[in-house]
């Protein structure tokens, strides 16, 4: 099989300029890898605001209300002067900063309108939070003093804390998610189509531009190899230079993100990226086929893999993409590959209501891959009889 070796012999030369879009591939996942992806609490935790607790009188209940505040805050000691105070809010050492005048507490026992003064930083959630235990607990005061006149505030702090004691356990429900659902394995199945894409074109189209010099081509001609044993011989070192390609591809998946292979979303996952070679092989094949310069090659395949990948989410999650930018980039193969990978991540049953959307991605895969198959076939033949 002469035709074949001379293939792996010229896939050979060209190793380095095809490890070079594997390790920037690999580079760009280890990455990612390291990051890691963040999980969802099913609980709730209020966070506490810092606050300055100044109070101009110590009564029974301005204690107790400072004990009942330190459920909502953190309470940060600062001497009570002005410049100290504004500079703790500037530098957000505190967030609110909360002022009792003298006397508040008799007013509130006695119907009297005296505030309370303070200082907040704006915009502040855990301020909100802050604003609404210290209505809640002077309202009630104010409420209990109206109506039990002569009440202690010994005894009112008691019945306040006792009313305002209770707690009510909060716990977020989410939607059953798949494991894979904005794991590891999405994005680098989809970093996939760059890596794979440009190693194709790289190592098969320089096969098909070798091969379809004039000279060489005139040369098969006059050989004993039949036509057909020739492009079958060429078909075979194409196959296999794409499924180790592939194999190599998968295999650092493996090394990365061994935690996503105990889903079946992973099986999806791999027939979705082989459909994917198939395709890009046929369309490296076609590429190889129209061209005729070797150095030109690295420039075609930078703009045949990164445009696509721009526009149809490998790069940028079609989510931010806008409709005209998706609508042009569903005339690519591309597209519809991380269309499959987006839902495959997402799945969490395996019917065929939820594998249907997939089945359609994948079954437009493989009609690029056979209208790219034909056009190099019809191609091919025109040049042969033009020759």
């Amino acid at each position: 099989m002469p035709v074949f070796k001379l293939c792996l012999k010229i896939f050979l030369h060209n190793w380095i300029s095809v490890s070079i879009y594997i390790v920037i591939f690999l580079a760009i996942s280890i990455a990612l890898a390291t990051n890691g992806t963040s999980e969802l609490s099913n609980g709730y935790s209020q966070k506490k605001a810092k606050v300055a607790f100044i109070s101009e009188e110590k009564t029974p209940l301005t204690e107790a209300f400072r004990h009942e505040l330190s459920r909502s805050a953190q309470f940060v000691n600062l001497p009570d002067r002005t410049e100290e105070l504004q500079d703790a809010l500037f530098f957000r050492q505190v967030t609110y900063i909360l002022r009792i005048p003298k006397g508040f507490t008799d007013s509130v026992l006695n119907g009297g309108s005296a505030q309370m003064k303070k200082t907040v930083v704006p915009g502040s959630i855990q301020n909100a939070y802050v604003d609404i235990n210290v209505d809640q607990y002077w309202n009630l005061a104010r409420l209990y003093a109206k109506h039990e006149p002569g009440i202690s505030q010994e005894e009112l702090a008691e019945r306040l804390q006792e009313n305002l004691s209770g707690e009510t356990p909060v716990q977020i429900k989410a939607h059953q998610s798949a494991k894979t659902s904005g794991s590891f394995s999405l994005y680098y199945f989809n970093y996939f189509a760059y890596a794979l894409s440009a190693v194709l074109i790289m190592g098969i189209s320089t096969i098909m531009i070798v091969f379809n010099k004039q000279d060489l081509s005139r040369r098969h001609r006059c050989s004993p190899l039949s036509a057909g044993s020739v492009n079958a011989q060429l078909i075979m070192a194409n196959l296999l230079f794409a499924a180790i390609a592939w194999v190599i591809l998968i295999a650092f998946d493996f090394l990365l993100d061994t935690g996503s292979y105990s889903t079946q979303n992973i099986i999806y996952f791999l027939i979705n990226s082989l459909v994917f070679t198939g395709c890009m092989t046929s369309m490296s094949y076609l590429i190889g086929t129209l061209m005729k310069n070797l150095e030109a090659m690295s420039a075609v395949c930078n703009v045949i893999t990164l445009g696509p990948c721009f526009i149809s989410g490998v790069f940028v999650p079609q989510e931010f993409l806008n409709d005209t930018v998706l609508k042009l980039a569903s005339f690519t193969p591309t597209y519809w590959y991380v269309q499959a990978n987006a839902h495959i991540a997402k799945l969490t049953q395996f019917g065929w209501s939820d594998l249907s959307s997939i089945i359609y991605s994948m079954t437009v895969v493989i009609a690029f891959a056979v209208a790219f198959a034909a056009l190099s076939l019809v191609i091919g033949k025109r040049k042969r009889l033009m020759d």
